[in-house]
């Protein structure tokens, strides 16, 4: 088992930055793919971006291309995403997510095995 403890979520104006943070506990000596998804209200989970065990790769969905970047440190088993240019649109509960390495659903953007609680980022115009 997994432990995700998301945070870093907030208030923001548009085109104001945040900082989310993703800490994993247990089994953490296993290698993971790990990722970012949210969910607005009234609409169905995204993908937002997803990074593989040793950070050699990522993905990211159209939607935050250019704005968002996603990383991690393994030495402290967390992973980070950097938000800038922040738009209305990105108001959503942001959830991390992690995949045994070689499991597909962070990179194929459908989900992951172990979910955090999430964090709410609130986007103002």
């Amino acid at each position: 088992q997994v432990q995700l403890v998301e945070s870093g979520g907030g208030l923001v104006q548009a085109g104001g930055s945040l900082r989310l943070s993703c800490a994993a506990s247990g089994r953490t000596r296993s290698t993971y793919t790990m990722g970012w998804f949210r969910q607005a209200p009234g609409k169905e989970p995204e993908f937002v971006a997803g990074i593989s065990w040793n950070g050699d790769s990522t993905y990211d969905a159209d939607s935050v291309k250019g704005r968002f970047t996603i990383s991690r440190d393994n030495a402290k088993n967390t992973i980070y995403l950097q938000m800038n240019s922040l738009e209305p649109e990105d108001t959503a509960v942001y959830y991390c997510a992690a995949d045994p390495v070689g499991a597909r659903g962070i990179v194929d953007g459908t989900g992951g095995r172990y979910w955090g609680q999430g964090t709410q980022v609130t986007v103002s115009s």
